[in-house]
């Protein structure tokens, strides 16, 4: 099959003049921009995505994907009918009451104040992670402290293993926590409710002992240093709450659909009730996260900006030396389209060479960094950075990057198709 002459030609215009050298040096640094600029972005957004998914996993790892509340009020009567109602919508799986309340825990050495959650453990399994976070004990140990198996108890600062109280009711806290507080399990600290009878006409704070059955690692400092968790029955008593709870927290099929189920569950529950998704209830994080992903992207196509003006530089440089074939060409009948596709050839041979050399380059860059950078763990919550490339990303680079390469042969091939060949041969 013959090539046309076009691409003939175009082809050989980005050779050197000298045999030594395949292609010319003008092209070869043209190539390497378009290549770098594609190499960057790519190892860009796929470090963005995988830090973005790594987040979003730690969060939905410690937190439902929708909760319903009642409208108006904090005290959800009736929850078991609830529960059961909410379980019966299509795409969700499992749903747990809960009891959320700001407290204050202290031990013998330090005050903290920390968000108290009150759970019921054997439906908390169905619906989060806790009980995979757990870095020492068990979840059964809310109910009886004694529950908790010794070879899950750890070890103590003097090398103990702990035996946790019978007398009192267990709690569980985050890893960040215990260390501020400095107790581990089987140590007991007081739980310190702001809000408490009312006394001689002022508010008493309820105070009450509970001991350390386990000590959760999430992953996330905002979690690990303010969540703690108890019993349903004991949040229940010690709020004076009776048979209300806060809300009711759901997991579903697909997170992504989080928003339409939270709908569905109005719909089924009523007017009085409200459902707010993972992605309402830590909109400003993702919408950060996003914003940035989407700067970052904007900024390092500049990259590939600046290699499309070599493209310019180089078909200029092109166009300039080789008016005498171009005037040869139309002389001989080649029209003005026909001397644009030539120059236009050229633009898109070097967008498309960046682009196949750039997408593996970009890939091999991201397998170097997350198999052989690694951060110390005792310091940093990762040890190694995360990584994902979505497709959609690797084509919009790539797509991206040969556009702006053919947008540049534009004006140099728009120059070259007008060129008058009377003029550019009349000192021949």
């Amino acid at each position: 099959m013959t090539l046309p002459y076009e691409m003939i030609i175009g082809l050989r215009y980005l050779r050197a003049k000298r045999r030594q050298r395949t292609i010319s040096l003008n092209t070869f640094i043209s190539i390497a921009g378009i290549t770098l600029g594609v190499a960057a972005l790519i190892g860009t957004l796929g470090i963005m995505t995988g830090f973005k998914e790594d987040l979003q996993s730690k969060i939905l790892g410690t937190t439902a994907h929708i909760i319903v509340q009642e409208r108006g009020t904090n005290d959800m009567k009736d929850y078991p009918n609830l529960v059961q109602q909410i379980e019966a919508v299509p795409d969700v799986i499992a749903a747990s009451p809960f009891i959320f309340k700001q407290v204050l825990i202290s031990s013998k050495s330090s005050v903290q104040g920390v968000i108290l959650r009150g759970i019921q453990a054997d439906k908390e399994i169905q619906v989060t992670d806790l009980q995979a976070n757990m870095k020492f004990g068990d979840l059964a140990g809310l109910q009886d402290p004694s529950l908790v198996p010794p070879e899950k108890r750890g070890h103590s600062l003097s090398g103990e293993t702990p035996t946790p109280s019978k007398n009192r009711p267990g709690i569980i806290l985050g890893k960040e926590l215990s260390m501020r507080l400095g107790v581990f399990i089987g140590d007991s600290i007081n739980v310190v409710s702001p809000v408490g009878p009312i006394k001689s006409f002022t508010m008493t704070p309820k105070i009450r002992p509970f001991t350390v059955v386990g000590i959760f690692e999430s992953g996330m400092f905002e979690y690990d240093s303010s969540l703690s968790y108890i019993s349903l029955d004991e949040a229940q008593k010690f709020f004076g709450l009776g048979e209300a709870v806060t809300g009711i927290q759901v997991k579903v099929n697909d997170v992504f659909q989080a928003q339409e189920i939270g709908l569905r569950l109005e719909a089924a529950l009523g007017l009085n009730f409200m459902a707010r998704d993972w992605m309402q209830l830590n909109r400003n994080l993702f919408s950060a996260l996003k914003l940035e992903k989407t700067m970052m992207f904007l900024l390092l196509v500049l990259i590939t900006l600046v290699a499309s003006f070599n493209i310019v530089g180089t078909l200029t440089m092109i166009v300039n030396e080789k008016q005498r074939e171009i005037a040869i060409l139309k002389a001989m009948g080649a029209t003005p389209l026909s001397i644009m596709k030539i120059f236009m050839l050229n633009g898109l041979v070097i967008g498309l060479v960046g682009t196949g050399i750039g997408v593996p380059l970009g890939y091999s860059f991201l397998w170097l960094i997350e198999n052989y950078w690694t951060f110390d763990a005792s310091v940093y919550y990762i040890s190694r950075i995360p990584v994902h490339i979505l497709p959609l990303d690797v084509v919009l680079v790539a797509t991206s990057a040969i556009l702006i390469s053919f947008v540049a042969t534009f004006y140099p091939s728009w120059q070259a198709a007008k060129l008058d060949p009377v003029s550019a041969l009349r000192y021949e």
